[in-house]
């Protein structure tokens, strides 16, 4: 059985895209194609023009920063965790992703210590960590794959307000639950079964009937 079928899109530079669908519609797999977690059966991704089969994969995955909605913080300080994405990480990153705040207020700020899976820290506060880490290795693609679903509609809002402003020429990918997460996006992607029910922008899709985007 497939699990994605008639998949036919074009996503230019600097795009935003947002992508929703009920649970199974196959969201995180059509992404996972990008750095080849998958690979196509038939047909072909590609990526600056090139099929993604025929780059070195090493190359291809340093220039893609995924965020899972469950990334995990290892032990250690928040600044050794922000490291792991780049040696020579800044702050940049943090105020970006909505995260200096919050760990300016620690007693020991970005040297404050993070138990094994980011266990002392909040769901959200976990999810803008990761986020900044993925930032910080300054991706020409970005996935979000339901991976601000913990922090709250105003925060959420912040982040990709930063986003468009600070890295424009980053191409992003935002896998939400959430219409608000998606609805200012270049285009939406609307997944159901394995396939693509509909797409546009938020108003064009609001107006479509045959669309599922209405009901969420």
């Amino acid at each position: 059985k497939m699990v994605l079928e008639d998949i036919d899109l074009e996503i230019k530079s600097g795009m935003t895209v947002g992508i929703i669908g009920g649970t199974g519609s196959s969201k995180t797999t059509l992404v996972q194609l990008i750095p080849r977690l998958y690979d196509v059966t038939a047909g072909s991704v590609r990526v600056g023009g090139v099929d993604v089969r025929n780059y070195d994969i090493e190359s291809l995955r340093e220039a893609v920063a995924m965020v899972l909605q469950k990334n995990l913080l290892f032990a250690g300080t928040i600044k050794e965790n922000l490291r792991w994405g780049n040696e020579n990480a800044t702050d940049d990153a943090c105020r970006l992703a909505q995260a200096d705040d919050f760990v300016r207020s620690f007693p020991d700020g970005y040297d404050t210590h993070i138990e094994q899976g980011g266990t002392n820290v909040s769901g959200g506060q976990k999810q803008r960590l990761c986020i900044a880490r993925a930032l910080l290795k300054k991706p020409k693609i970005l996935i979000l794959d339901d991976s601000t679903s913990a922090v709250d509609t105003k925060t959420d809002a912040l982040i990709r307000a930063g986003f468009k402003e600070y890295i424009p020429e980053t191409t992003k990918l935002i896998i939400a639950q959430r219409i608000s997460s998606v609805q200012d996006a270049d285009r939406i992607i609307v997944m159901d079964n394995g396939n693509i029910s509909g797409i546009g922008t938020h108003e064009e899709l609001l107006k479509t009937n045959d669309s599922r985007y209405g009901e969420r």
